[in-house]
């Protein structure tokens, strides 16, 4: 009897049965690129307020990468990580505009992710008063980063090849809720206060070759370990460092998350930069190494951008004027961007009166991926997991970066997070937050995404 099974068995591989399951398996395509965008000369670093010159060196080169994927219907999207402060409006429009003429992929396909470090160059030339030079230098920067990006989507799709995706979740605690606990007053680390979002999610692409080709990952942290004059990913490009050092064949790309009100502590080292980075790996190990989810190939991706309004509408003149002119109580970043604002409506360019927030959601498989704008805050998070459940990855600083995303709760409560709107001068509306989570929660409706299970 085992001879005649064994002799079965021979035979169904003989007429290719072993094969056509093995396709079966490996019916999603992934295609992975890396692009090296290290400055080549010294250029002013985002992030950091007090910075009176540009860089003065590289610590680790800063780079961005893409996973393209095609389900088995052919169905399209990509996702692209960046060792970037920021990505504002205008770069990330022109961006998709051209990813979606030169590829066929519209906005709805394509996520734009930043990882917020503090030590990469700035790619926001109007933000700083510092001179024709350096704003020119990060001006073409930008340029050169927008075409490197279009061509990173296109060697990504290149590189198109059967594969396998799994998603699971890991956990690592070194965020620390910054409004709820002042570092400066900190005294103990034992009785910190939250909200917090512990979760690290976790994509693995397997290749037909059983190796791992591509790891997506993420966090809710700021990428604030390091303050200083060298050029870095910061903990989430040492995160990154480690992953494709433990797996050599694997493109490794870290995508922050609501981390808009959360820290790394302590900080200000750089051994800690590095020791978050290998934790932050650690976990991202252990869940590769795990009973991952496989993730069936059908992909649903949505988009769109709703218009969120400012507390008393745009600035005026007089308002700007007002803070241009005084001595004490702004400082001098805040004065720089009153006037270039000021500068805008006295050449006649009206201010928007709502801003075009964009929010997105993907089910790939039936993993489900929320991607929203702004330095989004944890809360966010926290209240998407209760409607779809823990397992849902929720990414911020995501496709525009405008300002922080504050809550119900933290507008309220006032301070720094909650009066960054685009117009730092008003916060944003008081419903921001029924706006996003009802918009990403009829996009998850859109493209089959449920809702978790309440218990009785």
């Amino acid at each position: 009897m085992r001879h005649f099974i064994c002799l079965i068995a021979i035979v169904l591989v003989g007429f290719g049965f072993g094969e056509v399951q093995s396709q079966e398996v490996l019916n999603w395509k992934a295609g992975v690129a890396t692009l090296d965008v290290t400055p080549t000369r010294s250029m002013w670093m985002g992030g950091y307020a007090f910075r009176d010159r540009g860089s003065e060196g590289v610590r680790e080169n800063v780079y961005i990468k893409a996973l393209a994927l095609e389900d088995a219907d052919g169905k399209r999207g990509v996702m692209v990580s960046m060792d970037l402060i920021n990505i504002p409006k205008g770069p990330s429009d022109r961006i998709r505009d051209r990813v979606e003429k030169d590829y066929n992929i519209k906005r709805s396909q394509i996520i734009l992710n930043v990882s917020h470090t503090h030590t990469g160059p700035e790619v926001r030339p109007e933000v700083w008063n510092i001179g024709d030079e350096e704003s020119n230098k990060i001006a073409d920067y930008t340029i050169e980063l927008e075409n490197s990006i279009v061509k990173l989507v296109g060697i990504a799709f290149e590189d198109l090849q059967p594969a396998r995706l799994y998603s699971g979740n890991g956990l690592t605690r070194f965020q620390v809720n910054r409004r709820n606990n002042v570092e400066r007053e900190l005294k103990s680390y034992t009785e910190l206060k939250g909200p917090n979002d512990y979760a690290v999610p976790v994509i693995k692409v397997v290749d037909q070759e059983d190796e791992i080709k591509a790891i997506v990952f993420g966090y809710a942290c700021h990428a604030t370990v390091l303050n200083d004059y060298l050029i870095s990913g910061d903990y989430p490009g040492y995160a990154q460092k480690t992953l494709e050092m433990l797996y050599p064949e694997a493109t490794a790309m870290f995508f922050q998350g609501a981390g808009g009100d959360q820290n790394p502590l302590p900080r200000r080292e750089a051994v800690l930069a590095e020791q978050y980075g290998r934790e932050l790996a650690a976990a991202v190990d252990r869940v590769l190494k795990s009973d991952m989810k496989s993730l069936e190939s059908k992909l649903a991706v949505s988009y769109s951008e709703i218009p969120i309004g400012m507390q008393d509408g745009p600035p005026c003149a007089e308002d700007l004027e007002a803070i241009t002119a005084d001595d004490s109580s702004y400082p001098d970043y805040l004065k720089h961007r009153a006037q270039v604002i000021l500068d805008k409506i006295n050449s006649g360019e009206g201010l928007v009166k709502d801003y075009p927030y964009p929010v997105q959601a993907w089910s790939i498989g039936d993993q489900a991926v929320f991607a929203l704008g702004g330095e989004l805050l944890v809360g966010y998070a926290i209240e998407l997991k209760r409607i779809f459940g823990d397992d849902i990855f929720v990414f911020g600083y995501s496709n525009d970066v405008m300002g922080y995303i504050p809550t119900v709760t933290v507008l309220r409560e006032g301070g720094y997070e909650g009066n960054r709107s685009p117009y730092f001068t008003n916060p944003w509306e008081a419903n921001i937050e029924y706006l996003i989570i009802s918009e990403a929660s009829k996009l998850a409706k859109q493209i089959g995404v449920k809702t978790a299970a309440k218990e009785d």
